[in-house]
């Protein structure tokens, strides 16, 4: 299963292993890693797939990404590890919510969102691939909440890797960003930036295309854009499509997003063979996603805050690899439309390209009353809790499936504990606090504060990275 970056101009592209995707995050060309082709999933293997444990199902749908580059021995004693700190045993269970529509639970990890379940497993496969290369790593990372505490408490403590995470000071909640600043680990380093989440991941991009600074520090990457968190989040898709009844019956997702990963995750699961008939991706008011499902045009606005500060995102990092589909694999053409995205504010694309994505996606918009009334229409109905980005998948599902009959299945993506101000403005009062998060909230903070501005975060990680100090030994 060789991967090609999705700027690659060369024909053919050149070809990359898995543990090079896996290290690099971002391909030095400034385009995202993909596969060359698709690993299938047949009827038989779904059906297969039937009563196994969340963890038989993630070995069954990675093995085919990694190349060879881990045994399967090994690979199999990685995830049961990643997964043994969750606190529920069905790992991401589903629960109904009435007339044909579902929720999957991805909260139940150590930092109680969904990016646990791919974050726990890429930290150890960093872990197993530096060791076998005798190397190490600098991750440098954005979060817009949950990516970044999800990261540290993968990579915590891993001696071969130091990981720095950027988040928009005063746009996340109090509890994501203790969950990242009260880590006492001496390779974790959490940064507010003075600006939104596009500032910081825009400096993230930044610091990757400073070629010696990339060099001297052998960065890497935990966000979205890394391959390997793509993979591992097609899991929990896999797994409720076969609990649902799937190869037999259809099914359909909707996924709050802002970056476009975890909904990309749904499309290679349905790329892989599952048969997924529809994807509703819903936003929040930031829109660009939305507005572009719904006019053909991808142009970029303000960030404005929300309830939902996980998805205030206006640059959709991961939309690339759909455009990469869109274009046809012209890399050239991605490489191009990218660049006037960023030199315009609107990505280029035609009337026949835009019909295709139609066809893949639909898009919903739930603004902050929107959100605050599933909230409350949700645990009237059911006694269930949902933060506010579950609630926005639920309202996006039951506004956008089109058929009565088809399973629908909206992602919970955090613990409403971490959200509980809107979860007490929606329904009167507090959500329950895990024992996890309590702990958090009695502890010290670390948090070191920047201004946007790349010199000044370029100069922290140099002072603060172990990999600065090897490189400098080395020259």
């Amino acid at each position: 299963m060789p991967y090609i970056s999705t700027r690659d101009r060369r024909l053919p592209p050149e070809r990359f292993s898995f543990d090079t995707v896996l290290c690099d995050g971002l391909a030095h060309d400034g385009g995202l890693y993909l596969p060359a082709e698709w690993p299938s999933l047949s009827a038989a293997d779904l059906t297969a797939l039937r009563g196994k444990s969340y963890p038989e199902i993630a070995l069954r749908v990675t093995t085919p990404f990694l190349d060879g580059i881990v045994a399967p021995a090994p690979w199999e004693k990685m995830i049961e590890a990643a997964y043994a700190d969750f606190d529920d045993p069905e790992i991401a269970p589903l629960k109904a919510l009435g007339d044909g529509f579902w929720l999957e639970e991805l909260f139940h990890g150590p930092t109680l969102a969904f990016k646990d379940y791919a974050l726990k497993l890429v930290g150890k496969l960093f872990e197993y691939v530096l060791e076998q290369r005798g190397a190490r790593v600098t991750i440098i990372g954005a979060t817009s909440g949950d990516t970044g505490s999800a990261a540290i408490a993968g990579c915590s403590g891993a001696a071969l890797v130091d990981i720095f995470m950027l988040y928009p000071k005063g746009r996340i909640s109090e509890a994501q960003r203790r969950q990242m600043t009260t880590v006492a680990a001496e390779n974790v380093h959490a940064i507010a930036i003075d600006g939104t989440f596009d500032d910081c991941q825009d400096l993230v991009k930044a610091m990757f295309a400073d070629a010696p600074f990339r060099r001297d520090l052998n960065l890497s990457a935990v966000n979205s854009i890394n391959w390997a968190r793509i993979m591992a989040q097609t899991v929990y898709y896999v797994a409720a499509a076969v609990a649902l009844g799937a190869p037999e019956r259809k099914i359909g997702f909707a996924v709050p997003t802002g970056n476009f990963g975890n909904v990309f995750a749904c499309h290679v699961a349905r790329r892989m063979g599952v048969p997924i008939s529809e994807i509703v991706i819903a936003t929040n008011r930031n829109d660009i996603l939305t507005r572009f499902f719904e006019t053909g045009r991808m142009t970029i606005g303000a960030v404005e805050a929300s309830l939902s500060p996980s998805m205030d995102i206006q640059v959709a990092s991961n939309f690339e690899r759909f455009y990469y589909e869109l274009k046809q694999r012209d890399a050239g053409a991605v490489g191009d439309g990218i660049a006037a995205f960023r030199k315009t504010g609107t990505l280029p694309v035609t009337e026949a390209e835009w019909r295709r994505a139609r066809d893949a996606f639909t898009a919903a918009r739930i603004a902050d009353d929107g959100t605050l009334a599933e909230i409350k229409a949700t645990h009237d109905a059911t006694g269930i809790v949902l933060d506010p980005h579950s609630a926005i998948a639920v309202a996006a599902a039951k506004a956008k499936r089109r058929d009565p009959d088809l399973p629908m299945v909206a992602l919970a993506t955090a613990h409403p504990a971490k959200f509980p101000d809107a979860v007490m403005r929606a329904i009167g009062t507090p959500p329950e606090v895990p024992e996890r998060l309590a702990k958090i909230m009695r502890l010290p903070e670390r948090a070191p504060s920047l201004p946007n501005s790349l010199a000044a975060v370029e100069d922290y990680v140099r002072t603060h990275a172990r990999a600065a100090y090897t490189a400098g030994a080395a020259s």
